[in-house]
């Protein structure tokens, strides 16, 4: 019995293009050999150039002359090898398994054949587009496509890749905007990988990591004094839109300069010029140079929405391989979730609680288990998460905002009443919280702000009960006028990241109440211009504490007799 190739090469000859007739013809006598049962296609395209592709059942032969030519170009050549590859070229020579569109909309299809296909696996149309195996079904595979939506239909054939969906990764990609599938979308030119790693992998066990103890500092005072972050933590930043989130970020990657901290910056769903905006940012503050930017802005698929967070982190993980340290943003999971959610919703996964499949959950925990610090055995590198999540009327009790602050290792809440107010970045003390403490801050400043919280949470209790009062004693006034000016002190302006020495001086100044009296209009200014001014102090203070990290009492006394000095003498009055 004649082969299938044999079959049509006897009818095809040397046409071209051969026309319908001709491969009903081929299709009858198909399946006078292999069986009625037995789906057949044929596919004859001009993209083909000329020859043909068959499918028979789950059996693909390329023998067209575009798959001649791919394999004979493929990785440029010189001449002479390209030569040699076209009289070595076998027709009919590539076989694999493929199958059939059977259904198709908004970017998943489902496919019939391939059994042997695996979730994850990257899948190829025949019109040249790319997917992923997302869901694995007795009768059908659900495959989510990565790009040329609109070209894939019912009845296009596609064929396995045997590769699992990945990135291509390396050193340079750093200063760089791409897609999720590692392609560059700044317009700079192709970018050079030196490997490939798979968006989907299996977090590091208990006796890979070691334990989170170097600080990871944000730049900005009312994190890195109260919520202190360490390499290898995952903190949430979380509340509601417009209330400063990706600010915080944004701010914590400009600290970064001159650390040796990589940094990633996953945008999910947001606008590409939102994006651009953050990517400009960046630059003009010489971050990019550290930083690459893995973008699925608003209008890609749901499924490069998906992916993205997992991509962004394969990047990652080449870097902490390396003995790297890492920050990564995921701007944001609550989008990511709704890409998901789309997902499962089209390949018919049953909905739960606010529509969400029941998989939700490890969606994000999967991911983020994978930010850590590693053995030093194993290089030492680490991954620190900043996912963001935003709520709905600051409901901390959502589904997606519970399910991502179960995983975290805390989280800094941010309110829009005291955004509204002023007061920014706008933390509230009281809900935020970071679970590793204490263990990712230096002595210096673990000493220098000891009451910080207590005096803040206090401050706000006496302020609602204050404001009902008229007559208030000089000890309720002292505080009152103590808690104003460490809210104050608090505030920050954007892209003015402060260093670990800058903090703990200001913290000392507020801690001893050297502040409380200063007009509150003045406050921040009159800090800020001490602190550039102490720098230079032939004390070398700031320089000790950056050095050794610690707070010794000589130096809270010279950092209080400068600031006398700087304010007019013992009676603190600024001039």
């Amino acid at each position: 019995m004649a082969s299938a190739a044999e079959t049509l090469k006897a009818y095809l000859h040397c046409a071209r293009t051969p026309s319908e007739e001709a491969l009903q013809r081929i299709r009858t006598q198909l399946k006078k050999q292999y069986g009625a049962e037995v789906v057949i296609t044929v596919s004859v395209e001009p993209e083909l150039i000329s020859g043909y592709v068959l499918q028979v059942g789950d059996q693909v032969i390329d023998n067209s002359a575009k798959h001649m030519l791919e394999n004979i170009t493929a990785g440029t050549p010189d001449l002479a090898t390209m030569q040699t590859r076209a009289e070595d070229y076998k027709p009919a020579a590539k076989a694999s398994e493929g199958g059939t569109v059977i259904s198709a909309a908004d970017g998943v299809v489902d496919v019939k054949g391939m059994d042997k296909a695996v979730y994850g696996e990257i899948v190829t149309f025949d019109t040249g587009a790319k997917g992923m195996v997302e869901s694995v079904e007795p009768d059908h595979l659900g495959v989510m496509l990565f790009d040329d939506i609109e070209k894939v239909g019912v009845g296009t054939m596609v064929t396995r890749s045997g590769k699992r969906a990945g990135i291509p990764v390396g050193d340079a990609f750093l200063g760089r905007v791409i897609s999720p599938l590692g392609e560059p979308i700044d317009g700079k030119g192709p970018i050079e990988a030196v490997g490939y790693n798979p968006i989907e992998k299996q977090a590091p066990g208990i006796l890979e990591r070691q334990s989170v103890d170097t600080p990871l500092h944000t730049g900005i005072l009312a994190i890195d004094s109260m919520f202190p972050i360490g390499r290898g933590q995952r903190e949430l930043i979380i509340g509601d839109r417009q209330t400063g989130k990706t600010s915080i970020a944004t701010d914590a990657i400009l600290n970064q300069k001159d650390t040796g901290v990589l940094c990633i910056y996953v945008a999910i769903g947001q606008k590409a010029s939102s994006i651009a905006r953050v990517a400009g940012d960046l630059q003009k503050h010489g971050a990019m140079s550290y930083t690459t930017i893995v973008a699925a802005t608003a209008s890609d698929s749901a499924p490069l929405q998906y992916i993205a967070p997992y991509a962004g982190t394969a990047l990652a993980e080449y870097f902490m391989s390396k003995g790297k340290s890492v920050l990564i943003v995921y701007d944001d999971l609550s989008k990511h979730a709704v890409a998901y959610r789309a997902i499962s919703l089209l390949l018919r996964r049953s909905p739960g609680r606010e529509a969400y499949p029941g998989d939700v959950f490890y969606l994000h925990s999967r991911l983020l288990e994978r930010s850590c610090r590693m053995s030093d055995k194993l290089g030492g590198g680490s991954i620190t998460a900043l996912p963001i999540v935003e709520t709905q009327a600051g409901d901390v009790s959502a589904y997606i905002p519970t399910n991502v602050i179960s995983i975290t290792d805390g989280q800094i809440f941010l309110e829009s009443a005291l955004f509204n107010a002023g007061n920014r970045p706008a933390v509230n003390v009281g809900l935020s919280v970071s679970r590793v403490g204490g263990a990712a801050q230096t002595k210096a400043m673990k000493k220098a702000n000891a009451n910080l919280r207590i005096e803040l949470a206090q401050y706000k209790d006496m302020e609602s009960f204050a404001q009902f009062s008229s007559d208030l004693d000089a000890e309720t006034r002292r505080q009152l006028d103590h808690g104003k000016a460490l809210t104050e002190m608090l505030k920050q302006p954007l892209y003015q990241p402060k260093s670990d020495a800058e903090q703990v001086v200001t913290l000392v100044l507020a801690s001893h109440g050297m502040l409380d009296q200063l007009p509150t209009a003045e406050l921040r200014a009159k800090t800020s211009a001490f602190v550039r001014q102490f720098r230079a102090d032939v004390s070398g203070t700031m320089d000790k504490i950056t050095a050794a990290g610690k707070l010794e009492p000589d130096m809270v006394d010279a950092i209080l007799n400068a600031w006398k000095a700087y304010a007019g003498g013992d009676s603190h009055a600024v001039q």
